[in-house]
């Protein structure tokens, strides 16, 4: 699952707890390099009928080409999907930094007694929009979850603003 409690609220006593939210990888990094050696090895492939002729050195910068350019859309992919989103609650403030690649480190800071959780359906650009309102600012949440992740961290997270005595 890309989100994880870091830190659980506990069932009694003061109200502490901590969420990280990170986008879903399908290839991790073992399958990364598992891949471009397999697409290099079937792209070598025919090359060992040319072997000995001019032919090879023709077609030779087209295919390492090729394997160049899907090690760098692949690297660029993972580039773009480093974010992290983290969700802090601690001594009556409520705190969500996000952290994307070469972007300044964004913070949104409010009370949680006052913050709505609302999870918005068919009005936004994706299904079960989530987001989090307070201190006069309205931030989205976990944007990178599909749609069943985001529902069921707005379940968790109504339950615990619920505990801090909003609704």
């Amino acid at each position: 699952m890309p989100h994880e409690w870091t830190k659980r609220p506990a069932p009694q006593g003061p109200v502490e707890a901590e969420l990280q939210l990170w986008p879903h990888r399908s290839l991790p990094k073992r399958g990364f390099v598992a891949f471009i050696g397999g697409t290099a090895a079937l792209i070598a492939l025919p090359l060992l009928t040319m072997l000995g002729t001019p032919v090879l050195w023709v077609l030779l910068p087209f295919l390492g080409a090729a394997v160049a350019g899907i090690w760098w859309a692949l690297a660029r992919s993972y580039r773009d999907g480093e974010v992290l989103e983290r969700l802090e609650i601690r001594d009556g403030t409520i705190r969500l930094t996000r952290r994307d690649r070469g972007r300044a480190e964004r913070v949104w800071e409010a009370d949680p007694y006052w913050v709505e959780l609302t999870l918005h359906e068919g009005e936004r650009p994706v299904p079960a929009y989530l987001t989090l309102r307070g201190n006069g600012r309205e931030v989205e949440l976990g944007a990178f979850l599909p749609e069943e992740e985001r529902r069921a961290l707005a379940e968790s997270l109504q339950r615990l603003l619920a505990r801090l005595g909003r609704r």
